[in-house]
C-alpha cells in the first residue's frame, strides 16, 4: 500500500456562478460538466481534477488520494480498519461521480474527508484550458498540493506519518509551525500548518511557465479575486506564486518552478528561514504579525540566502554570459 499522488479535490460549496469564473476564467481550468448541482473542472488529460458541488462532502472539502491498483487500496482499507478507522466502500454511483473504477471513503482525525481510489477516467479529448496557459504540471506528481490548517498538529502526525505513510519532507517552528509531506517526487503533496483552527488552508496548483502566473496575477485583480498574499518564493519547495481567495474563502496557491526531490534519498531538515525566500506579504494578518514576518524574510535576504530557479528540459534558454564579475564569482564557488 503506498498513496501515489493527490488525485483530486471537491469543493462543498452552491455557489457554481463564481467557482466557474474563478477556475475558469482565472485559474484556467477546463469545464468539463456544468449541471444545476455540480461543476466539474479539467487540468490535464483526466476527466476531473475539481469537483464544485452542494452535496460533495461533510466539510468545506474533500481530498481524493490515488494508488495503484485495486490490491493497494484493499491493503490501505485493511489497514485504516486495523487502526479502528472507520472506512466506506465507495458505491458504483459515487465511483462515477469521481471518475474513477473504485474507492474508499474515511476521516482524518480532525474529521477531513478523505477519498482513496485507483483507475482515474482518461478523457477523450485532448485538454483545452479555459485561457491562455501553458498547462499544468500534474501527471506522477498529481494535482498539486493540500495545505490543512489545524488547531494542533500533533493530534495529525501520526495519522498522515505512521498510518498512511506520508513522508516527512521537512518541517518550520517560526513564525508558525509546520510539517510538509511527500508522497511522490513533489517536494511535498500535504502540508499541516498549526493555526489554532481546523480547516482547509489552500490548495497550489503549478503552471508550466512563470508568465501563466504572471499573467494569472493581473487577472485574478481584473476580476476583482481576493488576494492572499503578494508574489512572492518559498524557502522549501522554492515554487514562485501567489495565494488569492476563492469564492469558498480559503485560498488557491498559483505557482511555477516547483522543486522535486529523490524520496528515496531524502533526508528531512528544519527549515531555518521561514517559509519564503521573498516575498508572499500574508495579507490577512496584523500589522504586528505581518512585520514579524518581514523580519525573518530581511534575515534570509542579509543572509544571502539563494536556491536555483527550478526549470523543465526545453523551457528556458541560457542568457549569454557577459559580465566577467558574474563568471568570476562563478567560478570561486
Amino acid at each position: 500500500m503506498q498513496i501515489e499522488a493527490l488525485g483530486y479535490v471537491g469543493v462543498r460549496s452552491d455557489r457554481l456562478d463564481d467557482w466557474e469564473t474563478f477556475a475558469s476564467r482565472f485559474l484556467g481550468m477546463q469545464i468539463d460538466e456544468r449541471s444545476a448541482s455540480s461543476l466539474r473542472l479539467r487540468m490535464d488529460d483526466r476527466r476531473q481534477r475539481l469537483v464544485v458541488a452542494p452535496d460533495v462532502g461533510e466539510g468545506p472539502a474533500l481530498f481524493g488520494w490515488e494508488l495503484a491498483d485495486a490490491a493497494a487500496l484493499e491493503s490501505l482499507a485493511a489497514r485504516l480498519e486495523a487502526a479502528q478507522i472507520e472506512v466506506r466502500r465507495g458505491t458504483g454511483a459515487l465511483a462515477t461521480e469521481r471518475r474513477v473504477k473504485e474507492l474508499i471513503v474515511f476521516k482524518d482525525p480532525i474529521g477531513t474527508r478523505l477519498e482513496a481510489f485507483h483507475g482515474a477516467e482518461i478523457a477523450a479529448e485532448p485538454f483545452k484550458p479555459a485561457r491562455a496557459i501553458s498547462g499544468f504540471r500534474t501527471g506522477p506528481l498529481g494535482v498539486g498540493h493540500a495545505v490543512l490548517a489545524v488547531a494542533n498538529v500533533e493530534v495529525l502526525l501520526p495519522f498522515y506519518r505512521d498510518l498512511l505513510g506520508f513522508r516527512l519532507s521537512d518541517w518550520l517552528v517560526r513564525p508558525f509551525k509546520a510539517f510538509f509531506f511527500h508522497v511522490n517526487p513533489r517536494h511535498h503533496s500535504l502540508a499541516l500548518i498549526e493555526t489554532g483552527r481546523n480547516d482547509i488552508h489552500h490548495f497550489m496548483v503549478e503552471l508550466y511557465s512563470l508568465d501563466d502566473v504572471g499573467q494569472g496575477f493581473d487577472i485574478a485583480q481584473d476580476l476583482q479575486v481576493p488576494l492572499g498574499t503578494t508574489i512572492g518564493r518559498h524557502t522549501n519547495d522554492f515554487m514562485t506564486s501567489f495565494y488569492s481567495r476563492t469564492p469558498s474563502g480559503f485560498m488557491v496557491e498559483y505557482g511555477w518552478g516547483g522543486r522535486t526531490i529523490d524520496p528515496t534519498s531524502w533526508q528531512a531538515g528544519e527549515m531555518q528561514h521561514g517559509g519564503s525566500l521573498w516575498g508572499h506579504e500574508r495579507l490577512w494578518l496584523d500589522a504586528e504579525r505581518r512585520q514579524n514576518a518581514r523580519e525573518i524574510q530581511l534575515r534570509a535576504a542579509a543572509d544571502g540566502l539563494r536556491q536555483p530557479v527550478q526549470v523543465l528540459q526545453g523551457n528556458y534558454a541560457l542568457s549569454v554570459g557577459v559580465c566577467p564579475w558574474w563568471e568570476q564569482a562563478k567560478r570561486q564557488g
